[in-house]
């Protein structure tokens, strides 16, 4: 919902607030503004209701006014989840900040600090079950509509469905017989990426082109044409994609972003490496990257199994010697001198600790044994 069609908010602090949210959103996308003004009309309703007296910024204080607004956010029923409190938290403290600079009011910055913040729940892989994710595309491909040939072009690409609902019309690229590959607009990350597809990929692109040529909205350069607005679009697509899981018998609500998950996971399956797998995803760093890939029970049996069959760290077998090994007195005496090398090269291995010290113990033992049979006269034939 764009600003000029919200209906009129009235706070004496209102329009100094939404000076600062300016402020904060000069290098920010839209989605992001919007959630900075959300917060803080949240925040300034709650104001009102519960201390109608503040009127101006020099009033607010930490106690009662913060932390009274913090208990309510709390208290709520239904409860906030997690992610949404510790955002609403985080963009009104990014308000008071900016306004702690600009009003030239450095206490203002203290109103929310950051060990009020708690930290964000650790996210988990949210891919679909490989039983759940056969079952979704099966559906989708028997529709055969635009919705579930859009939902399928982010399962087979791994796209946000912010990037999907921004894709030109002309985003299908050839790069070479049979090769094609999607170009990927600027995302949530500020990047953009070239994605390789397959023909049944592309395929769904020339079918989403004619599903736009359909459309009677005129031309915009997109390659889904937009009803009302962005907003509204991506609506209209997570409610089609619940209304097709639940139809399917998919217990839960599938959102767009576990067709994502589902694909990073697919990738590493199919043996593509962490860094090629970043860049088709659009990720900035490793660790981004580690929380979309759903390690299955499967694949840890997987792994194993090739572990135990190609061990890459076991001890290699014993080099046959060319010569043939010496018997009696002779033999006796190559076989303290290669056990006396074995130790040795196995202490050098080894980091300083009680280990260690016991080889030394044995490799001087091998040599007293060494120097005393040296004394010694081989028997006579």
């Amino acid at each position: 919902m764009t600003r000029s069609l919200r209906a009129p908010f009235l706070h004496p602090l209102a329009p100094v607030f939404d000076a600062a949210v300016d402020s904060l959103g000069a290098a920010l996308a839209p989605e992001s503004v919007r959630q900075y003004r959300d917060a803080v009309r949240a925040f300034l309703t709650w104001l009102g209701t519960h201390h109608p007296e503040v009127a101006s910024l020099d009033q607010l204080r930490r106690d009662p006014h913060i932390l009274g607004w913090m208990t309510q956010l709390r208290s709520r029923v239904p409860s906030l989840a997690p992610v949404t409190y510790i955002l609403r938290l985080t963009f009104v403290r990014g308000a008071f900040n900016e306004l702690a600079w600009t009003a030239r009011m450095p206490a203002l910055s203290q109103l929310i600090r950051r060990e009020d913040i708690p930290r964000r729940p650790r996210s988990l892989p949210r891919a679909l079950s490989d039983e759940h994710d056969q079952v979704l595309q099966q559906a989708l491909r028997r529709r055969n509509d635009l919705g579930s040939n859009f939902f399928l072009l982010l399962r087979h690409t791994g796209m946000r469905i912010g990037e999907g609902v921004d894709l030109s019309f002309d985003c299908l690229h050839t790069s070479g017989p049979d090769h094609w590959t999607i170009h990927v607009p600027l995302g949530k990350l500020k990047t953009e990426r070239l994605v390789p597809v397959d023909s049944f990929t592309r395929d769904l692109v020339h079918r989403l082109r004619f599903f736009r040529w359909l459309d009677p909205t005129p031309p915009d350069g997109h390659l889904l044409a937009r009803p009302a607005s962005r907003h509204m679009l991506l609506r209209q697509l997570r409610s089609y994609l619940h209304e097709v899981s639940a139809a399917a018998g998919i217990p839960g609500r599938i959102v767009p972003h576990q067709l994502r998950h589902s694909y990073a996971s697919e990738m590493l399956r199919c043996g593509v490496d962490l860094p090629a797998l970043m860049k088709l995803l659009g990720h900035t760093s490793p660790e981004m990257t580690m929380v979309y890939l759903d390690i299955a029970l499967t694949d840890l049996q997987r792994e194993f199994d090739l572990a135990c069959s190609h061990p890459r760290h076991a001890a290699p077998p014993p080099r046959v010697s060319a010569s043939p090994a010496r018997a009696g007195f002779a033999g006796v005496l190559d076989a303290l001198v290669t056990a006396q090398h074995v130790v040795e090269m196995y202490r050098r291995s080894l980091s300083e600790g009680d280990s260690r010290r016991s080889l030394d113990r044995l490799g001087n033992r091998l040599t007293k044994i060494l120097a005393e049979i040296g004394k010694l006269q081989p028997p006579a034939k």
